[in-house]
């Protein structure tokens, strides 16, 4: 027979119901408290917790803690250089309680122990204010990163894998840190004249040089549409920018155009000559017949650049490129050898060409150029070409024709075994 209760009073007994409902609530307590300390310890940087782990171990091991005391204050100043500055604090309180606990154990003197926290306190405010001001800095630099990478849409627009009977690839590298853009410059369109592209390298490095690409590839994409000569868009290239540029700086570039089917017309302005390769995989430079001045000294000279006509079959390629590629050294000084690295990598898929040559080109140099670097690779499909078409309401004039012929060099029609 059950015994009443102390007060006097009878109290029913607990239903199951309730009994479940205290061990759920208590296990949510639970819960929370483990979400909480898992919380407390993402923040609380690793490298601070190993060093207070080593000054107690050493504690205990030896019973001499006490004198690696001050070795507490890196914890915080090591968290300033990963962590946000909360995780700084929560380091700073770790050393500080370690601190405290391991000199009350060892009876340390009041006001050596307060000595020791104040200089845990000040290495830990300086620390936070540090990982502010790094946070700052990592911001500033991301924004930078986007606008950069903004710039790089705007000015290098993406090339498309196939444009007319072309594959096309393209790699580029700025050599300036954390930029995306520099000095070399590319640009592909299809125009009712057919596809034309330019591959060009200004003199100089920095927002100087990325203005003066910015404003060859805004003429060159105006002018590609307008002209149906190619040397027509290389001569408006010219005028605009011996009124933009001063008198040091020029641009070399090689711009091409493909209106005739099998052929490639290509105005060479001082620049490197791009690489024929063959179906075979024969590579060789097509050389310039008669050199031209770069872009923006023509009037130093006098000299205007030709127009030379390449005999293009299926299956072959034509690589362009600027010096940072045919300049790039690696630690003996040695220059790449770009037409050997072509013939080691040639395939038939232009964006596979690329990502070898360009890794092989960062293995040279040890992982970093010191110049913009650009490569753009076309190959002739195997479907046959179409002759460009002509917009209605525009047409070729006689005199147009007549002034185009009279300009164009001699066809290369030799090829290299």
């Amino acid at each position: 027979m059950s015994q009443p209760p102390h007060d006097g009073v009878a109290h029913p007994p607990i239903p199951p119901f309730t009994k479940r409902a205290a061990a759920t609530l208590a296990s949510a307590l639970g819960s929370v408290r483990r979400h909480a300390t898992g919380h407390v310890a993402a923040g609380t940087p690793a490298l601070p917790v190993l060093v207070v782990a080593i000054v107690v171990l050493v504690d205990a091991a030896g019973g001499a803690g006490i004198i690696w005391l001050p070795l507490l204050a890196a914890g915080p100043a090591l968290a300033a250089t990963t962590n946000e500055p909360r995780g700084v604090l929560l380091a700073g309180l770790l050393a500080g309680a370690t601190a405290t606990a391991l000199g009350v154990g060892h009876g340390v003197p009041a006001r050596e122990l307060a000595a020791v926290l104040c200089a845990l306190s000040a290495v830990t405010a300086a620390s936070i204010l540090a990982s502010a001001l790094r946070g700052r800095r990592e911001r500033v630099l991301a924004d930078v990163r986007s606008v950069a990478e903004a710039a790089q849409q705007a000015l290098l627009q993406p090339v498309p894998e196939t444009v007319g009977p072309f594959q096309v690839a393209v790699r580029y590298s700025a050599a300036a840190a954390e930029a995306r853009i520099g000095g070399d410059l590319y640009a592909l369109v299809s125009t009712p004249h057919g596809v034309r592209l330019i591959v060009g390298d200004v003199r100089g490095k920095g927002l100087p040089a990325v203005g003066t690409a910015a404003l060859v590839l805004g003429v060159f994409r105006e002018a590609a549409y307008d002209e149906a000569d190619l040397l027509a868009v290389v001569d408006r290239i010219e005028r605009s920018l011996a009124r933009n540029l001063g008198p040091d700086d020029f641009v070399t570039a090689v711009v091409a155009g493909h209106s005739t089917p099998g052929h490639l017309d290509i105005v060479n302005c001082g620049h490197a000559p791009p690489l024929l390769i063959s179906a075979s995989g024969t590579v060789r430079a097509v050389e310039p017949l008669r050199p031209a001045p770069p872009l923006g000294l023509r009037a130093l000279t006098g000299q205007t650049p030709s127009l030379q006509r390449l005999p293009l079959a299926p299956a072959d390629q034509l690589l362009l490129y600027t010096d940072g590629v045919i300049e790039a050294r690696d630690h003996t000084r040695a220059f790449y050898s770009l037409t050997e690295g072509v013939a080691r990598h040639v395939s038939d898929d232009p964006a596979r060409t690329l990502t070898a040559l360009h890794a092989e080109l960062l293995a040279h140099v040890g992982g970093r150029l010191h110049d913009d670097a650009a490569l753009l690779l076309l190959r002739r499909t195997e479907a046959d070409d179409e002759p460009a078409s002509v917009p209605s309401g525009s047409a070729v004039t006689a005199q147009t024709a007549t002034s185009s012929a009279q300009r164009v060099t001699p066809p290369v029609c030799s090829r290299m075994p």
